[in-house]
């Protein structure tokens, strides 16, 4: 593009020398052809006798006006070229104007698609940042669950029923265990069995059945153990049977399936009974454990 346009400058700077040029020889032939002219007219008034030079000044005559066709009929072609010269450059001043208007265009799109990326990034990195820590949060919930079942000696067993085990519960025999079975069918919990037979129980199982506070309960029937113990309760397996435990309330949703088994995230909502936990800096602290 940039050569092209050096050669119609080129071109151009040609033809404005050369126009002048041609200018200056036609106006001097044609100020020769008038004074000719003149000269015919006073050799005609002084003498008819030079026919002969008149007739050559005449053919001269001629040659010129046809040397001054040719002239202009170049000059003509000139300016045509010319004209055609200009609007080549016009055309590519258009061209040039076009281009700039795509690159700036182009140019603003770089930049709108390179805040969307930025902001994608931005995006990706929080979302990195809350998976990092969601996942420390899993590995300390899940160290404070150990600790939970190791120290306060909780677990649970899949079967008919759910069946909820503590030890730790009595201080001279901390491997004792002391355990309650529940179920839950047809959206109502229903007590099987519990060893050793705490009281209160068919009102504990009403309000589980109405509020939906399964580890509540849970709580609840572990301070019942507790308490059972501290007052010299004997030792005795007693089954509680469903038709004295079970409520006839239909229960809200339940986070225990009929089958007795239960989710990770149920066991992780236990702490918050007597022995809660806290957990802070990746570390688990225990606050006030009850024996």
């Amino acid at each position: 593009m940039g050569e092209t346009i050096q050669k119609i400058q080129k071109l151009r700077l040609e033809c404005e020398t050369e126009i002048p040029i041609q200018l200056q020889q036609a106006t001097s032939a044609l100020t020769s052809f008038r004074n000719l002219l003149d000269f015919i007219k006073l050799q005609s008034e002084q003498t008819f006798q030079n026919q002969e030079k008149l007739g050559q000044l005449k053919t001269r005559s001629r040659e010129l006006e046809d040397e001054l066709v040719k002239a202009l009929a170049v000059k003509t072609d000139k300016e045509a070229k010319r004209m055609d010269l200009n609007d080549s450059v016009l055309a590519a001043k258009a061209r040039i104007e076009e281009l700039k208007r795509i690159v700036q265009i182009k140019t603003a799109k770089e930049e709108e698609y390179g805040a969307i990326i930025s902001r994608q990034s931005m995006a990706i990195e929080a979302q990195e940042e809350k998976v990092k820590k969601n996942t420390d949060h899993k590995e300390s919930t899940e160290d404070a669950i150990s600790w939970y079942n190791k120290v306060l000696g909780f677990r649970i067993e899949g079967g008919r029923g759910v069946k909820f085990i503590f030890n730790n519960i009595n201080t001279e025999h901390p491997h004792e265990e002391y355990s309650f079975i529940v179920r839950h069918e047809d959206n109502t919990y229903t007590l099987l069995d519990c060893h050793p037979f705490v009281e209160d129980t068919k009102e504990l199982v009403q309000e589980l059945n109405r509020a939906n506070g399964l580890f509540k309960f849970v709580r609840i029937m572990r301070e019942k153990f507790q308490a059972a113990v501290s007052i010299g309760y004997p030792d005795q397996a007693t089954s509680v049977h469903p038709e004295s435990a079970t409520v006839s309330i239909s229960a809200p949703a339940s986070s225990v399936s009929a089958n007795g088994r239960e989710s990770r995230n149920e066991q992780n909502q236990l702490p918050g009974q007597p022995g809660a936990l806290e957990i802070r800096n990746k570390k688990v602290k225990r606050v006030g454990v009850e024996k």
